[in-house]
């Protein structure tokens, strides 16, 4: 008896697997204290919603083309006002169309999609200058989301206000990865607008901040596969359920015979 309960002992203190373990050995030391990561900018998109903000040391100046904000250089820097309650998007914000454009006060239809913040508001400065002295451009798209699916805790569409984030911090909204997910296998799923791009990741592995992947942009789906385990144990519980069903129809017919005679 005493030998039974030493080997349940042995089982129950048995290590956590090694495909469970994040960043597996990293080869973090102190004479190697940095990883290469791949580099991250979002670019615009079509359906992208991107507020704009132009502000000059030029009181006034760049108020045609701020639609629904009063802009102010004060002391303490920039500040705006909404002039116009009733708008029902956020005001100075434009929705980027499907050919990568956007109606701009003033300016008129300006192409940013595909470019990135820095090469958007280097284009904007360019073409304000011609108006305004010294422009100020801050640009920021507010409907930047992410969709996390599968074997996560709490799978769902989750609103990224900052515009960077990472697969990891996509599984730490969604609560982590459950047990049954393949930690070597994530999918993430990028949409290009004329084609689709995949990446798979491995999070065991110390690699997966190189990977181009890593960085997520707008409308990035995250998938975590259920391990073998997760679909064996599913097609277990279908199995059982088409039994029992059966079961209970033939024993309701056998009722339903007994009580006729």
């Amino acid at each position: 008896m005493l030998s039974i309960i030493c080997v349940i002992v042995l089982f129950s203190c048995k290590s956590v697997p090694e495909d469970v373990i994040y960043f597996e050995d990293s080869g973090y030391s102190d004479a190697n204290p940095e990883m290469l990561i791949a580099e991250s900018e979002p670019i615009f998109k079509p359906n992208d919603l991107v507020n704009i903000l132009v502000s000059s040391p030029v009181p006034g100046s760049a108020q045609m083309f701020n639609l629904g904000q009063s802009i102010e250089i004060g002391s303490s820097g920039i500040t705006s006002s909404e002039l116009d309650n009733n708008t029902q998007s956020r005001p100075g914000t434009y929705l980027v169309d499907r050919e990568g454009n956007i109606e701009f006060p003033v300016l008129g239809t300006l192409h940013i999609g595909g470019l990135t913040r820095i090469g958007a508001k280097k284009m904007l400065s360019k073409e304000l200058k011609t108006y305004i002295k010294n422009p100020i451009v801050s640009l920021r798209i507010t409907n930047f989301q992410i969709t996390v699916l599968g074997e996560v805790v709490r799978p769902g569409v989750y609103l990224v206000p900052n515009e960077r984030v990472t697969v990891v911090d996509a599984l730490g909204l969604a609560g982590d990865m459950t047990i049954t997910g393949k930690r070597k296998n994530i999918l993430v799923r990028r949409d290009m607008g004329k084609s689709i791009k995949e990446f798979r990741l491995d999070i065991t592995s110390p690699q997966i901040s190189s990977s181009p992947g890593y960085f997520l942009e707008q409308n990035d789906v995250v998938y975590v596969e259920p391990n073998e385990t997760r679909v064996k144990s599913s097609e277990g519980r279908t199995n059982i359920l088409g039994i029992v069903l059966s079961v209970v129809g033939v024993l309701l017919t056998l009722t339903n015979i007994i009580l006729r005679n």
